[in-house]
């Protein structure tokens, strides 16, 4: 596996003097293995390693042709950025400004797979395998790594799953901190908006507290408060230099009746009964130098004004000669090679906070950044593999003789660059 570019089943049998494609195919895809202590065993080594700013949740695509590769249908490809044949899996990243590694993943099973007998027996998906919301698999995982003793610093995701109260609501009852993109017509409350409840003239059903005024959504309470609240940010910098933009943070109280009705089953099962009151969240609005309006919108349930501390790699304890083994699969046929989950119920006046985070310590470059610089550990190792063929004074591609200068040969960090 240590050998060449590509770890892809056909590769590395190519690679082999014995290599049978087929049998290796069998073993990867088909084999009763069970894969969840390998992944477990890469988590607890990887996570602190790379001391993660955040988890990641994402969804992972594998473009097919065919449709009998487990859990195949028509669906969003991230791969492709439309919709294709594919497969999907839910995947948690953990992630610095320096490196990710996946933690665990779930293939999804889209709702047709769910009473197809036929193709459900070809590719092994057990009986009691069925569909399950996108949502309700990372929320799954986030679960399962907590049993492995891996808890997140915070949680960041898409508007895929940032959209959804329930995701929310469920990293919320988990203790988990959250920064979720949302799309703009998301509604929300003034975060001094108080509910009200009209006098009871001891006749019928007693009215119950709720805000009478209508709520707004994300785009006209952030375009109401003008470009001039903007503030411009910098927070890292990248390969082309300082990564800045405009934004503005408010503390609001998202509504909808779905997050209406999350709030009063938490404060009923908490408190018993609900005051009408919805929780308060950061609502991180951007609108850049150069667009007409904001362009994008997150929720945050940090509390305002202290961000979680970052957890920054100790790479002093890296090991100086790492393998790097893939867990996943360019043509899984069968439900072996994936980890499902199983069909189971899941569990008036706006003022601003002040801005929470100042200006990234990360220390600017002295001068041009490597070219190497935001690469994930697998681009990197295929790099370092690169690089110590061209110390052989081999070519990568073309297997023949490299020239060598004086310069290159006597300063090898020159011929890296």
């Amino acid at each position: 596996m240590l050998d060449g570019r590509r770890k892809s089943i056909q590769s590395m049998a190519e690679r082999l003097p014995d290599g049978n494609e087929q049998n290796l195919q069998q073993f990867v895809n088909q084999s009763t293995w069970d894969p969840v202590p390998v992944r477990r065993r890469i988590a607890e080594r990887m996570v602190p390693q790379i001391g993660p700013d955040a988890w990641a949740v994402d969804d992972v695509s594998f473009p097919k042709d065919g449709k009998m590769s487990v859990a195949v249908a028509r669906q969003y490809c991230g791969a492709l950025g439309k919709q294709a044949n594919c497969q999907v899996a839910v995947s948690v990243h953990a992630v610095s400004d320096t490196a990710s590694c996946p933690l665990q993943w779930r293939l999804f099973v889209p709702r047709e797979w769910a009473h197809d007998a036929p193709r459900r027996q070809r590719t092994g998906i057990p009986q009691e395998v069925g569909h399950r919301e996108k949502w309700r698999l990372a929320l799954d995982t986030f679960d399962e790594l907590a049993g492995w003793g891996l808890v997140p610093p915070v949680v960041v995701a898409d508007a895929g799953y940032g959209q959804n109260a329930d995701f929310r609501d469920g990293l919320s009852e988990r203790g988990i901190g959250y920064v979720v993109a949302v799309r703009s017509d998301v509604t929300v409350h003034p975060h001094d908006a108080q509910p009200t409840a009209p006098a009871w003239s001891d006749n019928g059903r007693k009215p119950q507290p709720r805000y009478r005024h209508k709520p707004s959504s994300v785009a006209a309470l952030a375009a109401g408060h003008g470009r001039q609240a903007f503030i411009e940010v910098t927070w890292r910098e990248g390969s082309r230099g300082p990564m800045r933009s405009r934004f503005l943070a408010l503390r609001v109280r998202p509504a909808g009746v779905r997050a209406s009705r999350l709030a009063q089953a938490a404060a009923t099962a908490q408190h018993g009964y609900w005051d009408g009151v919805l929780p308060e969240v950061t609502l991180l609005a951007e609108w850049p130098e150069d667009a007409q309006e904001p362009t994008d919108y997150w929720l945050s349930s940090l509390p305002a004004g202290s961000p979680p501390a970052p957890r920054r790699p100790n790479w002093s304890t890296w090991p100086r000669s790492a393998g790097a083994s893939s867990t996943t699969t360019g043509n899984s046929n069968t439900a072996s090679a994936w980890t499902t989950s199983r069909d189971v119920p899941g569990p008036g006046s706006i003022t601003t906070s002040p801005w929470p985070p100042p200006p990234s310590p990360h220390r600017t470059a002295p001068g041009p950044k490597s070219r190497y610089s935001g690469l994930s550990l697998y681009q990197i190792l295929d790099a370092i593999q690169d690089l110590l063929n061209c110390w052989t004074g081999t070519c990568t591609t073309c297997h023949r003789p490299l020239p060598r200068t004086s310069t290159t040969s006597q300063n090898p960090r020159a011929r890296a660059t």
